[in-house]
Parts: C-alpha cells; sequence; structure tokens
C-alpha cells in the first residue's frame, strides 16, 4: 500500500464496529494481516471495510464466528476439495431458524393458554392437576407437547 491506506480507527467506524472487533476478527484469522505504515501504524484497502460488514451480516443472520470463517474458506477454496458453501449452509441455517421458530411458537401457545386460563401463581398453577402450563412436557424437552394440559 506504500503507506496509504485507512488506520484502525477508520475501519471500524467505517463498518460500523469497534477497534477491539477489527483485531479480534484479524487474530482470528477472518480477515488478512494489513500493511503496516513506516510508523508502525495498520493501513487497510477499502476491501477490509467490505469484509467487516460482510462479516457482521452474517452473524446478523444467525451464523457463528466459526462458521463465517467456514464460509469464508469454502470461497477461497472454491476449486480444490468440496466444502459445503453458502447454498448448503444457508439451507442448514434455515432448518435451525425454522425449528427455533416452532420452539417459540409451542412457547407462546402455551403463555397463551396460561393467561385465558387465568393462571397468577405459578406455584398454584403448577401444583393443580389442570395446570394449563405443559411443565413436564417443556423439562423433557418435548417439543411436539400439547400446551394446553
Amino acid at each position: 500500500m506504500n503507506g496509504t491506506g485507512l488506520r484502525s480507527g477508520e475501519v471500524a467506524g467505517a463498518a460500523g464496529v469497534n477497534v477491539q472487533t477489527l483485531r479480534h476478527y484479524e487474530r482470528r484469522g477472518l480477515l488478512t494481516e494489513p500493511d503496516r505504515s513506516p510508523g508502525g501504524h495498520r493501513l487497510y484497502g477499502q476491501e477490509a471495510v467490505t469484509m467487516l460488514r460482510m462479516i457482521k451480516a452474517a452473524q446478523r443472520l444467525g451464523f457463528t464466528l466459526d462458521e463465517v470463517a467456514e464460509l469464508l474458506e469454502a470461497g477461497r477454496h472454491r476449486h480444490g476439495r468440496p466444502i459445503a458453501g453458502l447454498q448448503q449452509r444457508a439451507a442448514a441455517k434455515l432448518a435451525e431458524v425454522d425449528a427455533k421458530i416452532a420452539d417459540l411458537a409451542t412457547i407462546r401457545a402455551a403463555l397463551v393458554t396460561a393467561m385465558e386460563a387465568g393462571c397468577d401463581d405459578l406455584t398454584v398453577c403448577a401444583a393443580s392437576p389442570g395446570c394449563p402450563l405443559p411443565f413436564v412436557d417443556l423439562a423433557e424437552g418435548n417439543r411436539h407437547a400439547d400446551p394446553c394440559c
């Protein structure tokens, strides 16, 4: 870069992250090592801002940093050994999201039922044989339990 480029604070600000996040992504290998100025300051190209924004967008879509790293690696090795790319990983993430939505729908239904039943004291309600909250089913992790009884 020959002494030109964006300094850490400029890159972080442009991407909407803090400098510690920038450094963390560097240590994890998500960002390439930047060039250095003659004074030793990190100097980044505009592509670093784009990469930071892409990483943050992937996180908002539910991808972990490990998954983001794997996606970046897959992109770098398209012509090498087969690595699951964005399509396959997006489909898997979508299945996770759908499962969470189903779990939330079950929780919502149980809460609506409790509200409609007038439950006001958790201890009394849980001890009642007609308790509308599925304490046993939820404790056992039964996702498809009937939330009404």
